[in-house]
């Protein structure tokens, strides 16, 4: 059993050659006959041998049964279980590193190339969801991209969440991701916000301090009043120590009621009063972690719009990809909720009118539209 998925692992790595034309090519029939004696051991979800053996078929290069992999995502949803044995099922794509099943680099490629057609939604999706964030963040740190993916990791997860990742990125990167940011972010004013992000561990139970909620709403008030009487506008802001410590440092509910109590003292929410006060990356970092903090589905919802918009950019058009993935499996049904308030306009009606073929397909199983019908 070992040598053959050794030998599997080698017929994926192993016999690729190039075309004439410059194409990529596969032994499909080495690859075929290695399966075969497999598909016992890799039969991990169902008793439907059948539809079993397409989906691992798919996985080998003999042709991907796109119609069963998009079944899959939607049965699959909210059941991270089964995707934690549809992993362990593939020893050759993945290997165990700690606390997560690590998607080996090189079959990485092979699984972008076998389901190119899904646009990288497929490799995010098989994914541990702890290496998938480490990823996120390594890239957006690496590539120079704005930190919007940055704040969505670090202030939608739970604690255990980021806690995860940040061991994740330890485990493939051989760095913390605090002293990245912290690296990486040293000449923006908003740093010590992003590293005092990426570094919390919120306390998650239910209790909040009104009184204090209040007084943290009223510093905030102050913080976002001076920055705008001293024109120095949103540098100012992100730079306050006692803004950061409140953003970075306070539970999630704790920040719902100083919001709300913000809102009720000076008649608009904290984010509008944001907004239009700032330079492009400060403004949009500030009011992410707002939104991502106190109201993700509103935040998500957003940049969901944002990216079937005409005219959208590249990285706008990938943030479709990545919140349909990772947010499947969580919220997904109070962000379309979100959608339609927002914008009058049922999300899977949108991705129905701008996504094509299979990866439509794909993305309508994963924000749960099958699961409506």
């Amino acid at each position: 059993m070992g040598d053959e998925v050794q030998q599997l692992t080698r017929a994926f790595s192993g016999t690729v050659s190039i075309c004439h034309r410059n194409e990529t090519c596969f032994d499909r029939s080495i690859i075929l006959q290695l399966l075969l004696p497999l598909m016992p051991s890799l039969i991990i979800i169902s008793c439907d041998d059948q539809l079993n053996a397409k989906r691992i078929e798919g996985l080998g290069g003999l042709g991907v049964d796109e119609p069963t992999m998009v079944s899959a995502l939607a049965r699959w949803r909210k059941q991270p279980e089964k995707r934690s044995g549809f992993r362990k099922g593939f020893p050759g794509f993945f290997k165990s590193h700690g606390d997560i099943d690590r998607c080996e680099e090189e079959y990485m490629l092979h699984l972008a190339a076998e389901f190119a057609r899904f646009k990288n939604l497929m490799v995010l999706w098989a994914m541990h969801p702890w290496e998938r964030d480490a990823r996120l963040a390594h890239h957006v740190l690496h590539q120079h991209h704005p930190p919007a993916i940055l704040v969505e990791v670090a202030s939608t997860r739970s604690a255990d969440e980021l806690l995860g990742a940040r061991r994740a990125y330890h485990q493939l990167f051989h760095h913390s991701l605090e002293e990245d940011v912290a690296y990486r972010a040293k000449d923006k004013p908003y740093c010590n916000l992003l590293v005092g992000l990426v570094s919390a561990y919120r306390y998650e139970g239910p209790r909040v301090n009104e009184e204090v909620a209040r007084e943290e709403a009223k510093a905030l008030g102050a913080a976002v009043k001076s920055a705008a009487a001293g024109g120095k506008k949103l540098a100012a802001v992100a730079e306050n120590g006692e803004v950061v410590r409140i953003l970075t440092t306070r539970s999630k509910p704790h920040l719902v009621e100083t919001f709300k109590y913000y809102k009720e003292m000076h008649g608009r929410r904290i984010e509008e009063d944001l907004v239009g006060h700032g330079h492009g990356e400060e403004e949009e970092t500030l009011v992410e972690t707002v939104l991502c903090l106190a109201a993700p589905a509103r935040y998500f919802s957003k940049v969901m719009e944002g990216a079937l918009r005409d005219g959208a950019d590249h990285h706008a058009k990938e943030a479709l990809t990545r919140v349909a993935v990772t947010r499947s499996d969580h919220d997904m049904d109070e962000i379309r909720d979100a959608y339609l308030e927002q914008f009058g306009v049922k999300l899977e009606d949108a991705i129905a009118a701008k996504a094509h073929g299979h990866y439509r397909d794909a993305l309508l199983s994963l924000v749960g539209a099958h699961h409506q019908q």
